[in-house]
């Protein structure tokens, strides 16, 4: 398993992982800076340990029953990002992009702007912001999934 921290590599890229168990199942970093820009991969609502925070509830057919805990999930997912851009010396305030892939549009729009008006600290966020509808995501009680860009 990776270990936490920020590794630089031979290529320029230096990279920082949380050592949950998919970063090696899949073969990834959480983020990747290069020069001043901070690539983070998609940031979901789990704990150091791995575990998903505010998991949905889940039918028999494997998807998710229950939208009541996308706010939940949402704040735990931008509290990774923070989490991960300090790393780097940079904050929220260095994001210029944000994409939300979510299970419920609508329900990512109801929690989102008061989430994100709380995380970034100002009522109107400068950075650029997509929301797209998603049929799945990497774990079935997940809604949501938050990749971001940023400079420094």
């Amino acid at each position: 398993m990776q270990s936490k921290g920020v590794k630089a590599a031979l290529n320029g890229k230096e990279a920082t992982y949380f050592g949950v168990p998919w970063e090696d199942a899949y073969g990834y970093a959480q983020a990747i800076k290069v020069g001043d820009t901070i690539h983070v991969s998609g940031q979901l609502s789990h704990d150091e340990k791995g575990n998903l925070i505010a998991p949905a509830s889940l039918a028999e057919s494997g998807k998710p029953t229950d939208f009541s805990m996308m706010e939940q999930q949402m704040r735990a997912t931008y509290a990774n990002a923070v989490n991960l851009l300090a790393r780097f010396g940079a904050t929220l305030d260095n994001v210029v992009e944000e994409t939300l892939y979510v299970l419920n549009v609508d329900a990512a729009f109801a929690a989102a702007g008061k989430v994100r008006k709380e995380a970034y600290g100002t009522a109107r966020p400068q950075c650029t912001s997509n929301l797209i509808g998603v049929t799945r995501l990497a774990f079935p009680e997940q809604l949501i999934e938050i990749t971001f860009k940023a400079m420094l």
